[in-house]
């Protein structure tokens, strides 16, 4: 057992340092940053950093793109062909 784990008696939630180890090669999968290196050997500490700063960035795309989307409707005839078709793309 790890040292920097205090141990949990009588729980059967305690993840596994295999889990944590499939966890984090998943990660290496998702993460464009880290599966387009030609090293495999990226320490986990890199993976769950490069992890964040993804999720900060898509955060900050979708975030870009509802005020895009917004700023459009704004400007565009709520009856116009244009406003039903964005309508239908956002409620699918």
């Amino acid at each position: 057992m790890s040292s920097r784990r205090p141990r949990q008696s009588g729980t059967s939630s305690r993840i596994t340092d295999d889990q944590i180890i499939d966890l984090v090669s998943k990660l290496r999968q998702l993460v464009p940053e880290i599966r387009n290196r030609r090293s495999d050997k990226v320490p986990a500490s890199k993976v769950l950093q490069e992890t964040c700063n993804y999720i900060r960035n898509l955060h900050r795309e979708v975030d870009d793109l509802s005020e895009r989307l917004s700023q459009l409707l704004a400007t565009i005839d709520a009856e116009s062909a244009e406003a039903s078709i964005i309508r239908s793309l956002i409620t699918q």
